[in-house]
């Protein structure tokens, strides 16, 4: 969507933020702006996010032995050709 193509918020005289959910870009605008808005404080701020340690995983190796065999089983097993429906 080009800049110029953006322009129902100005007529509406509504917020906007360009966000991007793919890339991250500004998606934290919006939430604070409401926010501000909700408290009545301009100078409110969100504090920053702690960098959280991925969760440890303990498999049992029989379970993950397991798992291999029953994904080569499925990968052995022949597909119908069932193209007739199309």
């Amino acid at each position: 969507v080009k800049a110029k193509a953006i322009v129902f918020h100005r007529k509406k005289n509504l917020q906007y933020y360009d966000i991007s959910a793919k890339s991250n870009y500004n998606f934290e605008k919006p939430f604070l702006w409401l926010a501000r808005k909700l408290v009545g404080d301009a100078n409110l701020e969100f504090v920053a996010m702690p960098a959280l340690a991925p969760p440890d995983i303990k498999m049992d190796p029989n379970l993950a032995a397991q798992y291999e065999q029953e994904l080569q089983a499925a990968v052995e097993v022949a597909l119908p050709d069932d193209d007739d429906d199309l």
